[in-house]
């Protein structure tokens, strides 16, 4: 990796720093953003430095590298997030090794989220064993054989980029009434990935957008949906005076990914 892991703690700790600001300018409180610290394409040892620098929440963008870390520090007290693109054949895996899919984006995919969930009976496999865990912004998930719920969010693509996941707009209040109505998916809010401007200004209207959408739908469901992910490394601070509840960090925090 281009940055040496003894960075890591100093990383977040500037993260962190520019979270108060931000959190700052739009009146709101720096506990109220959740940290996901990216680390897709890092080794575990860059998720066990982060975690000692007080990192809880990490995401991961591919099921099958998360398989393979995951092993490594199965001993850490933290929330996973999928937050990449989640294939349909890998629902049964995900379930078992995420406490929260944050890319939710049809509802044929959130059946059978819903589905593998209510399968999750026996003891074994990752969410088995964090079942009873409470981690901010995810809530609680039951000990296995009791009703277990996976908290999700929907992933709305804002932006007409055939290159993004996401729901459109305009199928997100079937979507979302569709998810609600499920009996072991627990929708807790929206997340978005806008386009890439060098002026992160510029998706000041992407997150603005999404955060309307948010309040829309939960006026319609009756329900608060408590959570909106958005903002990365290099837009953060404006999706935070947007309303963001959790930000997804990888270079800010672990440095330039290797470059394939």
């Amino acid at each position: 990796m281009s940055v040496e892991t003894s960075s890591i703690a100093a990383n977040i700790e500037v993260v962190r720093e520019r979270i108060r600001r931000a959190a700052g300018r739009a009146g709101r409180k720096p506990e109220e953003i959740t940290l996901v610290a990216v680390a897709k394409t890092f080794p575990a040892e860059s998720i066990r430095l982060a975690h000692a620098a007080g990192v809880r929440h990490f995401g991961e963008n591919r099921v099958q590298e998360w398989e393979q870390k995951q092993p490594l520090v199965a001993d850490l007290d933290a929330a996973w997030h999928l937050v990449g693109h989640l294939q349909s054949n890998k629902v049964s895996k995900a379930v078992r090794l995420f406490h929260a899919i944050d890319s939710l984006d049809s509802l044929p995919l959130a059946q059978k989220l819903d589905r593998e969930v209510a399968g999750l009976g026996a003891p074994g496999g990752v969410g088995a064993q964090h079942h009873s865990t409470r981690h901010g912004g995810l809530g609680t998930r039951s000990v296995a054989g009791a009703a277990t719920r996976l908290p999700v969010l929907i992933e709305v693509r804002l932006a007409p980029e055939e290159t993004k996941s996401g729901v459109a707009e305009a199928g997100l209040p079937g979507l979302a009434e569709a998810v609600f109505a499920l009996p072991h998916v627990d929708l807790r809010g929206l997340m978005c990935l806008p386009p890439y401007f060098d002026d992160s200004k510029q998706a000041r209207p992407y997150f603005r957008r999404l955060r309307e959408l948010r309040d829309a739908l939960a006026l319609r469901l009756g329900r608060a949906l408590p959570e909106l992910s958005m903002g990365m490394s290099h837009d953060f601070e404006v999706a935070i005076e947007e309303g963001a509840t959790q930000i997804r960090l990888g270079t800010a925090i672990f440095g330039s990914r290797a470059q394939k």
